[in-house]
């Protein structure tokens, strides 16, 4: 019945919580931490990034998050890290700050904390970063006054100074601090609170199957990064709360000739590399997901889990045929991933049923395969409309096989079933994709938005096809293509 982490350089012990706090209240409220702020608090400002440490396959790792919409319960055999924990004792700054003063990076200093907390997880992963891995680690902060140019140049210069330098409190204390992760690793359940507030940290799978069996009403958290939204903007107070963001189990992938096995509790950050490799296009899409901090927190599977109809992934997934399994006390079921989804906010679930994994078919040779991401800025920006795009070819150049999935265009991530219909077995051509363009019209019928208005989702979607063709004239290729200027 208590939830153990520790923070920064002190063990810290709850038993009293509720499963809605955040870690900005508890860092601010609680332990008087004000260097972390409250900017957006909804994962967009990085204002109050920390960094968290987890034990992963026996390796300690350290990421960037968002403290506003990551909640303290799901921080069980954790490190968290926040900007007072940087300089010594005696004052002197972290290389990481004292580029920042020498390359005149901060201004008004309500980001800068938060800056110096996306650098300093650069430094210790990559000590010869790139600029594009900088402006990519730099994606999920904010600066309204300084500029980016001094933040790069910023964490180039701290690059010069080794992250193995004894200056380092994590480097210093690396092995004491995994010693105590893994004690606080017990496999037991916790649960903290009471009927009005109750959080539920389960020890395995089969204790998550048994008490989602006696909680049919749980809400489940892995990475926070919509949940986190209901309670800091909406005002909910989901209870009980069920935290699966620890589970091993979860956060599998296992790769075979034909398919990537994703598991649920996998993260974009953990997923990027694998699928950049065997299905590039799905790769430069989870680069468009949030930043750093939120794809350090974020799942694939609670991504379709929420069932939001503008999700990135579930089009892009549906296009590939990906299927998703479903587990429960009474077993594990494996259905089409489009068959998931069956209206508005409606999924198919059977009660105490959650979602273990995806099978991820892999891109062939002869297949093209695109996703364009349609926002309204390229960086950390929710999609106006999401489609993607799969295609063989057979002889003559006539359409074999054909999958088109939208999103932000229906009340769910949904096939465009009229449109590949009039394209199946034709020859593939300006004239057969003209043709097509006026299917769409009965496959969807979009909604206005304040990301946009449902001629412009409609014209934009018709356009996509057109775009898929003039690019897939050619050699098979992945692309992804993304700007608002583009479409």
């Amino acid at each position: 019945m208590t939830i153990r982490f520790i923070l920064n350089d002190r063990e810290v012990a709850l038993e009293r919580l509720s499963p809605t706090a955040t870690l900005l209240d508890y860092l601010r409220l609680e332990k008087r931490l004000t260097g972390s702020k409250e900017g957006c608090a909804e994962g967009d400002c990085g204002a109050c990034t920390v960094l968290v440490g987890r034990l992963v396959r026996g390796r300690l790792v350290y990421e960037t998050v968002n403290a506003c919409i990551r909640f303290v319960a799901s921080l069980h055999a954790t490190h968290v890290v926040t900007i007072e924990h940087l300089a010594a004792k005696d004052g002197a700054l972290h290389p990481v700050q004292q580029a920042m003063v020498e390359q005149n990076g901060s201004q008004c200093g309500f980001c800068t904390p938060g800056i110096v907390m996306s650098l300093y997880a650069l430094w210790m992963e990559n000590p010869s970063p790139s600029r594009a891995a900088i402006e990519q680690a730099l994606q999920g902060n904010l600066c309204r006054c300084t500029g980016y140019e001094p933040i790069i140049k910023a964490a180039e210069k701290a690059s010069e100074t080794s992250p193995d330098t004894a200056f380092d409190a994590i480097a210093r204390e690396r092995d004491s601090i995994m010693k105590k992760l893994a004690s606080f690793k017990t496999g037991e359940t916790i649960t903290v609170g009471n009927d009005s507030a109750r959080a539920v940290i389960p020890g395995s799978i089969e204790a998550l199957c048994q008490v989602l069996r006696e909680f049919r009403d749980a809400t489940i958290v892995a990475g926070s990064t919509d949940v986190g939204l209901w309670v800091t903007k909406q005002m909910r107070k989901p209870n009980p709360v069920v935290f699966i963001n620890h589970l091993e189990e979860l956060q599998t992938i296992t790769e075979t000739d034909d398919s990537t096995i994703i598991g649920a509790g996998v993260t974009y950050s953990e997923a990027l590399p694998v699928l950049a490799k065997s299905t590039p296009a799905l790769g430069k899409l989870i680069t468009r997901i949030g930043g750093e901090q939120v794809r350090n927190m974020g799942t694939i599977g609670g991504n379709i889990a929420n069932g939001s109809p503008i999700g990135d992934t579930p089009p892009a997934l549906i296009a590939l045929g990906a299927q998703l399994t479903l587990t429960s006390a009474d077993g594990t079921r494996t259905i089409a991933l489009e068959d998931f989804f069956i209206d508005y906010g409606k999924q198919d679930l059977q009660p105490g049923e959650f979602v273990t994994g995806m099978i991820v078919p892999k891109t062939k040779a002869d297949m093209h395969y695109a996703v364009y991401k349609i926002s309204k800025r390229r960086e950390e920006d929710i999609s106006a409309l999401c489609g993607a795009f799969c295609l063989t070819l057979g002889e003559n150049n006539t359409v074999e096989r054909l999958r088109i999935a939208f999103g932000g265009m229906a009340a769910t991530p949904k096939r465009a079933r009229h449109v590949e219909a009039a394209l199946d077995g034709k020859p593939w051509t300006e004239a057969t994709i003209e043709a097509a363009r006026a299917t769409f019209d009965s496959d969807y019928q979009p909604l206005t938005d304040w990301r946009a208005t449902k001629e412009y989702r409609m014209l934009a979607a018709k356009n996509l096809l057109t775009r898929f063709y003039m690019e897939t004239v050619g050699t098979p290729q992945e692309l992804v293509r993304f700007s608002k200027e583009e479409a």
